[in-house]
């Protein structure tokens, strides 16, 4: 997952003007690959009692002018000692300086659960996911915020009175949400909060010996703002079969279901564990819209199914063609959960050993026909040749306990938010900014 500001325009469409995203969810075009070597002096997450065995963790980041937002699982942040070196405590979700990184004083919500994902505008800052209040107001699962104070807005009610919203992006006067609540992928109104039915699919159907019910886990809209791809469990949308994935169209008076489909996403992964089985994890489109990636948990079944199913890998599929991938990157038995795809690159993370390693199972590298590159090692973190698919010698190495579920690419470089205490070397526990060059 990425994340990406939304801008309008307008647009002549039959004769008529039609209020279009100019941009969306789609990540910042790079002309470059990131450095390896992370931002100094950017925030941490502390953990204060080391002894509990809980790991921290950041999980949505989002950007609005000089300020960004960050949500996850935590209770304590805390300035670079160049910033000072302060202690902060904030539940689940800080504010912090784009420039010099400095925690935000004013920005202090406390969030008695989970964030997953944070949506930021000039008016306000959109969170989801596994909470019942902020600052002691009733709030289930989505909540609007001040975006100086921190305070709830009263007059903002999705009317949820539980559950968990994984994904949030404003699209043009529209929110899209999604996650386990209501119907899986909603158009709220970003004032009110109410379900405008723009989105009504009927999103139904969990995947055999799944865990949880029916869910959309990620999603990505085109630069255009006119089309959608979700990943998730369920097994039909709008009457039709899209076990794990489906495309949306954004251009007429109701979205409606797009033809596009690869049909091995039906097929499993070799896993058994419930929580992989509903195995598509994330997705982006390219900066161009022309195609997208997404990323997966499981493992393949046999030497039949390579370069087929994405199962513990990230696989490149353009739009034009659903009846093959343009490539799969494969890590030998270890989940990727989350991929952000620049143009000058497919960054992905997760809490992988390898890239490149399509014989590998069990985390280990195999031997592997002569005509294909070596295993390359990729601890956590990694970068794919959007053209070749195979691995860049991008390699900061990010030890990670679970991985990381989302990446921010802007025009200045790539955040990258996970559970890791460090990366390259250096310590960045739970977020790290990688600056181009």
């Amino acid at each position: 997952m990425t994340r990406r500001r939304l801008a309008c325009a307008v647009a002549a469409v039959s004769g008529l003007l039609v209020v279009l995203p100019a941009t969306a969810g789609a990540s910042v075009p790079h002309s470059a690959v990131v450095s390896d070597d992370p931002a100094n002096a950017t925030p941490v997450l502390v953990d204060i009692d080391t002894a509990d065995g809980v790991a921290l963790h950041v999980d949505a980041i989002d950007q609005e002018g000089n300020t960004l937002y960050a949500g996850g699982f935590f209770d304590t942040v805390a300035n670079s000692t160049s910033n000072g070196g302060q202690q902060f405590d904030r539940s689940n979700l800080f504010a912090f300086d784009a420039n010099t990184y400095a925690v935000s004083e004013t920005f202090a919500p406390v969030v008695n659960g989970n964030v997953w994902a944070v949506e930021a505008t000039s008016t306000a800052v959109y969170i989801g996911g596994e909470f019942g209040t902020v600052n002691g107001v009733s709030s289930p699962a989505l909540a609007k915020l001040d975006p100086v104070t921190g305070a709830v807005d009263p007059s903002f009610d999705a009317g949820f009175t539980g559950g968990r919203i994984d994904d949030i992006q404003l699209v043009g006067d529209r929110l899209i949400v999604a996650g386990k609540n209501g119907q899986k992928l909603m158009a709220l109104n970003p004032a009110t909060g109410n379900n405008t039915r723009y989105i009504d699919l009927d999103i139904s159907g969990t995947v055999l010996h799944s865990r949880g019910g029916v869910t959309i886990f990620d999603f990505a809209v085109n630069p255009a703002g006119t089309q959608l791809i979700a990943v998730g469990n369920f097994l039909t949308v709008a009457g039709q079969p899209r076990s794990k994935f489906m495309m949306v169209d954004l251009t007429g008076s109701q979205a409606t279901l797009n033809p596009w489909y690869y049909q091995p996403f039906a097929e499993p992964c070799a896993t058994v564990h419930p929580r992989r089985v509903a195995y598509l994890q994330g997705v982006d489109y390219s900066p161009d819209g022309r195609y997208f990636v997404v990323t997966a948990t499981g493992q393949i079944y046999d030497d039949g199914d390579r370069n087929k199913t994405v199962c513990d890998g990230a696989g490149r599929f353009n739009l034009s063609d659903d009846t093959k991938p343009v490539w799969i990157n494969y890590t030998g038995g270890d989940s990727v959960w989350s991929t952000a795809v620049t143009g000058a690159a497919v960054y992905v993370q997760g809490h992988f050993s390898w890239l490149d390693n399509p014989y590998g199972f069990a985390s280990k590298c195999v031997d592997k026909p002569d005509d294909l590159p070596p295993c390359a090692a990729r601890k956590g973190v990694g970068a794919i040749d959007p053209q070749t698919g195979y691995a860049l010698s991008w390699d900061p190495s990010k030890p990670a306990r679970l991985g990381g579920k989302q990446f921010l690419a802007t025009p200045e470089g790539l955040w990258i938010v996970s559970d890791s205490r460090r990366i390259n070397g250096e310590q960045r526990y739970g977020l790290a900014f990688m600056p181009l060059p």
